[in-house]
């Protein structure tokens, strides 16, 4: 059994006098630390450093709430409650459990890299992936491979149509050698072309989720260029508020530290409202929900804007270049969550020459314009070759007989590459954080730390 011992923070003696002076003045005490088990730990030990639990003639309340803004705190005072004693003993045993790992590594980082370093819980589970994943990089064996694309030249249409080589007939071959290469390039010069099949279809796209810490971490990343660091930093500033002309100091997002894709009725209901006053009613959609057996904790929403109608060009001024383009990436991610899933129209061409079959395919967005003539010039050009009909609607009404193409192979696409190996990972492009989730469940932040060593 472990019981733990606190003591005050060296230098924090001087806030924790300043805070006794408040509570002698006041009747009613609330705790409104963060709403997760870090902030319930900490409302537990403001309770006991400042003895409010031996204080008989005043009550003491426990109050959280998502974003902070006013409607948000009013709500919050009107729900107080007692502090959650299960919570508060789930992140003592994390920090226990922290300290029995940690004690035995934090000596190694001490001599093998620097004096003073600290590793634990999770830093160890991070470092294992990390160990694991250059074991795989030294272990690759680079494969060879070739591809070929070709250039078709369609009768009347000055730009080439380029198809990539899929192998003979229907089944699909991989060129291995350049001698593979220049035997199909041999043959190919001796074959007569022509379109053998086009397939138009649909593809539906949904909606994206909104974001949990880590894919706002992933997606800052990849979109921005953010660290997971900065991310979170600038986060934590949207989260505690800004200066909002007109409105002052605001809570712009929701809490940032959470692995859930739930967002609230009142939320959804706004974002509802927004989409179909700005887009129409046909755009508003459900959103879609993640599917369940994942180890998540689910104690808070998703990231999102306190108010949908606070669009990112409204407080531009308000915020800093990374603030803004932060707040815009979660902004539209929320908005995109709440629409519609995305129609496309696929078109899918095969072109074959004796035995060899060459392929291409395109997907367009067929919401902008629904008729079969949504395809782009070169695919237009292959529709008129082929032998589709349309009317005046865009409806397929006929086909001619197939054409034949004129053929013409451009050396210079063929390119003679090696099975990439697997890439380290590095503090900005949060890969380790997306891995993490399918590892072991926790906030993504904390396994980035190691990469700091």
């Amino acid at each position: 059994d472990y019981e733990p011992k606190y003591i005050t923070i060296r230098g924090k003696g001087d806030i924790l006098a300043k805070l006794r002076k408040e509570v002698k003045k006041a009747d009613k005490i609330y705790l409104a630390t963060d709403p997760d088990r870090e902030g319930e730990a900490i409302s537990w030990h403001l309770m006991k450093a400042l003895k409010l639990d031996e204080v008989k003639d005043k009550k003491v309340y426990r109050i959280s709430f998502n974003e902070i803004t006013k409607n948000a705190v009013k709500a919050s005072l009107k729900a107080p409650r007692d502090i959650d004693m299960n919570l508060v003993d789930a992140q003592q045993t994390r920090r226990i459990l922290d300290r029995i790992v940690g004690y035995k590594i934090s000596p190694i980082l001490w001599e093998k890299v620097k004096r003073g370093l600290s590793a634990g819980r999770v830093q160890s589970v991070a470092l294992r992936m990390i160990c694991d994943r250059e074991e795989e990089i030294s272990a690759f064996i680079p494969e060879e491979y070739w591809t070929l694309d070709a250039a078709f030249q369609i009768p009347g249409e000055r730009k080439p149509l380029i198809a990539k080589y899929y192998g003979e007939q229907d089944t699909k071959r991989i060129l291995k050698t350049a001698a593979e290469v220049e035997a199909v390039k041999k043959d190919c010069e001796k074959a007569e072309f022509q379109v053998s099949d086009v397939k138009k279809g649909e593809r539906i796209k949904k909606a994206p989720l909104p974001f949990t810490t880590s894919t706002l971490q992933q997606e800052a990343s990849k979109v921005l260029n953010f660290s997971t660091q900065k991310t979170m930093r600038l986060a934590q500033q949207l989260y505690e508020g800004v200066d909002i002309k007109g409105n002052g100091t605001v809570g712009i997002i929701t809490y940032l530290r959470t692995d859930s894709t739930r967002v609230s009725e009142e939320a959804e209901n706004m974002a509802r409202s927004y989409i179909t006053e700005k887009y129409g009613e046909q755009y508003a959609g459900e959103g879609t929900v993640k599917k369940g057996g994942q180890k998540i904790q689910d104690a808070h929403e998703a990231i999102r804007p306190t108010d949908v109608s606070r669009m990112p060009a409204l407080v531009k001024e308000s915020l800093s270049r990374d603030q803004f383009r932060l707040y815009q990436l979660i902004w539209k991610r929320f908005v995109a969550s709440r629409m519609q899933p995305a129609i496309y129209e696929t078109t899918s061409v095969k072109i074959s020459g004796g035995e060899y079959l060459f392929t291409v395919a395109e997907t367009h967005d067929g919401s902008q314009q629904p008729t079969d003539f949504n395809i782009l010039l070169p695919f237009i050009a292959m529709w008129k070759l082929y032998g589709v009909v349309l009317n005046e609607a865009g409806a397929m009404i006929g086909r001619r007989p197939l054409p034949k193409l004129s053929f013409n192979l451009l050396g210079h696409l063929q390119a003679f590459v090696f099975s990439s190996e697997m890439q380290r990972y590095c503090k900005s492009n949060a890969k380790l954080s997306c891995l993490h989730e399918k590892v072991v469940p926790g906030y993504s932040l904390s396994y980035l730390k190691i990469l700091h060593l």
